[in-house]
């Protein structure tokens, strides 16, 4: 049942902030499809983002990076990146439209790097620095980079390596790295770039398949990039108090990077959010709940954003409530299906907070839907307001577009949408038909306007004919006091199709067996939802950098095992 008032507060909300007139004004722009429409799109957004980077050069001295001890200002970022940059442009005759591939852990040099590949007018090709050599080699064969920046692991992966054939290649803090990025560098070049023009190559996770390269515009990336902005001014408007409490607090506006910076999560919403509004971001450089609780005290960080397995482990991170009440503004997490224990705890214990919860994905450039503040303590279970620049409709392959409240998949039309899939036309094609980006979750609109996210479609297992959303068994599960992860997936069964498979993580000093997890499940979901196999282990799951359950890695370590 959808709660008296919260429509009228989204639309109400969204028409003052999208009006003639208004800060977060739609205009149409770009050029006309096939059909003769345009996108609705944001009249003030930048229109490149060279434009972002002359804006940034004005918060000067301001922290920008803290990093293992170390404090990137903005003008020291500018004055490396702008070397780098001139040095690039006349020793390696980097122009608009080449790319530069980057692949390091979260570090000031990356930032330093990416800015530098801008203000040439390159593409930065960001790679995924947990890919081992395989993964490296083939991501520098798709994109054939002018240049690489690495770190040294990525350097000693790739070293001897036929794939760095007539790349330029640099590590960073190296001593040619120090001179590249040194004083008395030429004149740079200034460059021209047009809204329509490549801008930035990122890859998808690749939870289930091979990642693919997305490429997006300038036009792309800063209309997404905005987008975070009216996010912000939607939730202080529907959120006045929370927003009150925390201004009261009058702390510098800090948030804690721990996810990567070559994924949509940790590029548009932190590392460039804080470049065009002059915020402080302190980098971990690998995950840890409890270094990342110490830094979170050290530095007062009032924004942590992570995957839901990454805002689970800090929440259970003792002195993680001091915290909090120190300088913690709020927490952020997406994805579908999030266990309802999840969403019960940070509910309890940050009461009167800016947590939220958003819907995106690489080829939107995080686009999709949002909520935090009020509105997400009222309406927790949703996956958020759908952005005004963005056409949402629900389909079924059979029959098309399907009625508010249908379950179906999750289609995409939008300014912030990817141009294709870099080299592959087919895969694009199929992603991109008709101009709708179809997403493979799938969800539904409630008679708010809310988005829900049910679950990706390879994750709901047909068993008998009945449908099983695996992420609503997890999210059962791990209401178990001694379960610390869950994974739920499909294996093909002759008697009903499909059997539903649990593997599960324990907790430290708890006694479970199958037995009692099938009977939690049984209370609590119908029996065609109830695993029939189960696999209980101390091991923490697999992930990749984002923090996505490698459930391909999981189906087939289950198939290897059962033959």
């Amino acid at each position: 049942m959808n709660e008296p008032g919260v429509a009228a507060t989204v639309a109400g909300t969204i028409a003052q902030l999208t009006a003639a007139g208004a800060p977060f004004e739609l205009v149409e722009i770009g050029e006309p499809d096939a059909e003769g429409r345009r996108l609705r799109g944001y009249r003030h957004a930048l229109p490149t983002l060279q434009a972002l980077l002359a804006l940034a050069r004005a918060h000067g001295d301001k922290p920008y990076i803290v990093s293992d001890g170390r404090t990137l200002t903005f003008d020291g970022l500018f004055a490396q990146a702008d070397a780098l940059a001139a040095r690039w442009q006349l020793e390696c005759g980097l122009q608009p439209g080449m790319r530069v591939a980057i692949a390091m852990r979260n570090r000031p040099e990356w930032a330093i790097a990416f800015v530098a590949a801008w203000l040439c007018g390159a593409v930065p090709a960001l790679l995924n620095s947990f890919g081992l050599r395989d993964e490296l080699e083939a991501a520098l064969a798709d994109v054939a980079p002018r240049l690489l920046v690495c770190d040294e692991e990525r350097m000693a992966r790739l070293q001897g390596s036929t794939a760095l054939t007539g790349i330029a290649t640099i590590v960073a803090d190296s001593d040619e790295w120090r001179r590249l990025t040194g004083p008395s560098a030429p004149p740079l070049v200034a460059v021209t770039v047009r809204p329509e023009d490549p801008a930035l190559i990122l890859y998808t996770s690749g939870a289930s398949s091979r990642a693919k390269g997305v490429l997006s515009t300038h036009r792309a990336v800063c209309q997404a990039l905005f987008n975070i902005d009216f996010i912000g001014a939607f939730s202080a408007a529907t959120s006045p108090h929370a927003l009150q409490r925390l201004l009261a607090r009058g702390l510098l506006p800090t948030t804690l990077t721990a996810v990567p910076l070559f994924h949509v999560s940790g590029l548009h919403a932190q590392l460039l959010l804080a470049l065009r509004h002059g915020r402080r971001l302190v980098f971990m450089r690998r995950w840890d709940a409890a270094t990342a609780l110490a830094l979170m005290r050290e530095h007062r960080v009032t924004q942590f954003n992570g995957a839901p397995s990454m805002v689970m482990q800090l929440l259970a991170e003792p002195g993680f409530d001091g915290v909090s009440a120190a300088s913690l503004g709020g927490l952020g997490f997406g994805g579908a299906g999030l266990p309802q224990r999840l969403i019960d705890e940070v509910q309890r214990r940050l009461p009167g907070s800016m947590s939220g919860i958003g819907f995106g994905m690489t080829e939107s450039n995080g686009v999709g839907a949002a909520v935090s503040g009020e509105l997400f303590e009222r309406r927790p279970e949703a996956a958020g307001v759908v952005s005004p620049i963005i056409e949402l409709r629900i389909e079924d392959a059979e029959s098309g577009a399907l009625p508010a409240g249908a379950r179906g998949e999750i289609c995409l039309r939008g300014a912030s949408l990817m141009t294709g899939y870099w080299g592959e036309p087919e895969a694009t094609a199929q992603a991109l038909r008709g101009g709708w980006l179809h997403t493979g979750d799938i969800g539904f609109v409630d008679a708010d306007g809310l988005l829900h996210v049910v679950d990706r479609i390879k994750d709901v297992i047909n068993r008998s004919g009945e449908k099983v959303a695996a992420a609503e068994v997890e999210s059962c599960l791990l209401g178990h006091d001694g379960v610390a992860e869950a994974a739920v997936f499909g294996v093909a069964d002759a008697g009903t199709g499909e059997a539903v498979v649990a593997q599960v993580v324990i907790k430290p000093g708890h006694e479970i067996d199958a037995a009692a997890l099938r009977a939690h499940v049984a209370a609590r979901l119908a029996a065609h939802k109830v695993p029939t196999a189960w696999l209980l282990q101390a091991d923490p799951l697999p992930r990749n950098p984002a923090g996505k359950l490698l459930k391909s890695v999981l189906r087939n370590a289950w198939l290897g095992a059962t033959r």
